[in-house]
């Protein structure tokens, strides 16, 4: 069950566009290895993440409930739960 959320994920975060990591499967165990591309941590605010990244190449408009919305940067996006970093995921773009 673990595995089929966790390649239900994976396979979302691709549709979003491609990702900067590597995958490898060792012992039918699935790890994914971190990008270098620096990124905002999660916690921090929408204030923090401009202030330290500058303005967002686009802002996507907000959708669900609790809102969720996305920041996108030259070679990383950033989704915010309310005005808080839920997740940042590097990019080739």
């Amino acid at each position: 069950m673990k595995t089929r959320i966790l390649l239900a994920a994976l396979c979302g975060l691709v549709a979003s566009g491609p990702i900067l990591a590597e995958t490898l499967v060792v012992n039918d165990q699935l790890t994914v290895r971190d990008s270098t591309v620096d990124r905002p941590k999660r916690g921090s605010t929408m204030t923090e993440v401009e202030k330290k990244f500058g303005a967002p190449v686009e802002k996507h408009a907000t959708v669900g409930q609790p809102p969720i919305t996305r920041w996108d940067y030259t070679g990383f996006s950033v989704f915010f739960e309310h005005d808080r970093v839920i997740h940042s995921v590097a990019t080739s773009g």
